[in-house]
This record gives structure tokens, C-alpha cells and sequence, in this order.
């Protein structure tokens, strides 16, 4: 479906629809961020962009089974920069290939940078693969798309998301303006018709983010943010490069075991 002068909106709501049709849940809202943008980008209920040529689309789904999630993501060239889309994706293979009992995060971080950076690109550095839990979509250990000495070391059972970043940019990302995504991260009482709203449709989340398109109230801006000024709510922005670079990104989550692992996500 990502092809040009396809509608994001409707990619989003499809991948949506065919994630609940399985009977499993949204991890979180798919994303979809495109050329300098890395990650936590998802239409707004109106949105009216299409994909353009030269653009260099990352989406980033999640599905759980009774809270138990996987996560992965993948890069559509729209464009011609093949090999931006295999320094991100042959460091998440080669990551992968060395994960066993005992190997460092550390030593992950710097297969991955070795990768990207043999394809003359950059690792974003201030993004990570990250551990995963029942309902936890993101915990320890973060592990690092660049090299570290020591860190956490990988042991059975533990479960990973191995995900690689490479940018033609600066390697590192920071908040746009933009935000569609939310998690709530506290429970307190509050007055405000709308935000009760708000928090009464996303109660069976447990905690889980969701997008603002998905909330029952039609303007729920102002709502939004008194949520997040009390803390009951936590935003994520849209993380970005410098202006004119491409990003792109590749993701698979496994389950470390004795002599390896098992991808979840393949």
C-alpha cells in the first residue's frame, strides 16, 4: 500500500483494521515517519498527506497477544537510496546473528555502527532497541545503535527489540512540535468532561500508548494537554533529524535463548 499518492491515513487504518481482525491488540499506533523524521509519527484524524516520490518511509507496527508484545519495522525507499535502507537492515541482521547468553549490549552497539558505517552512513545515537514485558512496551536494557565498553549482558528468556536507525544526517534526533501519540502513565481524578472521556476510552490500554485519532472526543486538544500538565499522560513528539536527511530503520524482537535466539517478528 505505501506507494505514491497513497493516503497515510488510510495505510494507517488498514494495518489498524487488519491488526484487529487476528483478534490480537495494537501494541501501539503504527507509525509512520518519513525521511527525517525516525519515529513516533502516526496520521492525525484529518490527516491529508500522501506519500511523495523520494520519500523514504519507516513503519512501525506492534501487535500483543493478552499483553505479550512484538515489535518490528521496516523502511520503503520511495526514492533511490537502496543502501540507506541495507546499512539499517543488515545491522539489525548481523546483531542478531550475535545474540547469545552472555554477549553485551555493548558489543551489539558496536555491530550495528560497524554496519551503517561501512555503508558511509550514520547510527542514530540517542535511539535504541530496547527490552520488552507484559504491557511494557519499552524497558531495560536499552541497547544502542553504537558502540559502548560493557553494558548488560543478555541472558535466557530475556526479550529484545533489535532496532537500528542509519541517517544521512547528524546521528542525532530531537522533539518536532509535532505529537499524536500519548501513553498514560498515572491515575488521578479529574473534573474536565473531556479528559474523563479521554481516559474512560483508553482505560483497557493498561497502559499501552495510543494515537489521537483513536480518542471518541472530537476536539480533544485542550483535553490532552491539562492531561499531560497533571501527569496522568505522557506525549511522545515526533523525533527528528536535521532538515534534508533520510532516515532509515529496521526492527525485530526475539527472545534470547541458550544457545541464541527465536525471532518473534520474522
Amino acid at each position: 500500500m505505501v506507494t505514491i499518492g497513497r493516503s497515510l491515513l488510510e495505510v494507517a487504518e488498514t494495518v489498524e483494521e487488519e491488526v484487529k481482525n487476528t483478534g490480537l491488540g495494537l501494541a501501539f499506533p503504527v507509525n509512520i515517519s518519513l525521511n527525517s523524521d525516525a519515529a513516533h509519527d502516526t496520521p492525525s484524524p484529518s490527516d491529508e498527506r500522501v506519500f511523495a516520490e523520494g520519500d523514504m518511509v519507516k513503519l512501525d507496527i506492534g501487535v500483543h497477544c493478552d499483553g505479550y508484545i512484538a515489535d518490528t519495522a521496516m523502511t520503503i525507499d520511495l526514492g533511490n537510496q537502496p543502501l540507506l535502507v541495507e546499512a539499517s537492515l543488515s545491522a539489525r541482521d548481523r546483531a542478531i546473528e550475535a545474540v547469545k547468553p552472555g554477549i553485551s549490549i555493548g558489543e551489539i552497539g558496536g555491530i550495528v555502527q560497524n554496519e551503517i558505517e561501512s555503508r558511509g552512513f550514520k547510527p542514530v545515537a540517542n535511539l535504541t532497541g530496547h527490552g520488552l514485558a507484559r504491557y511494557t512496551l519499552h524497558m531495560g536494557p536499552n541497547v544502542p545503535n553504537v558502540r559502548m565498553n560493557g553494558g548488560m549482558q543478555l541472558v535466557p528468556d530475556m526479550v529484545v527489540a533489535i532496532e537500528p536507525f542509519a541517517t544521512t544526517g547528524t546521528g542525532h534526533v530531537s522533539d518536532r512540535s509535532r505529537i499524536e501519540i500519548y501513553k498514560q502513565i498515572e491515575k488521578k481524578p479529574v473534573r474536565m468532561p473531556a479528559a474523563r472521556k479521554i481516559l474512560q476510552s483508553i482505560g483497557d490500554n493498561n497502559g499501552l500508548p495510543f494515537a489521537r485519532r483513536h480518542l471518541p472526543v472530537p476536539k480533544p486538544d485542550l483535553a490532552l494537554r491539562a492531561l499531560c500538565r497533571e501527569g496522568i499522560l505522557y506525549p511522545f513528539p515526533v523525533l527528528g533529524d536535521c532538515a534534508g536527511s533520510h532516515i532509515s530503520q529496521s526492527e525485530h524482537t526475539l527472545i534470547v535463548t541458550e544457545d541464541g535466539c527465536i525471532i518473534t517478528t520474522a
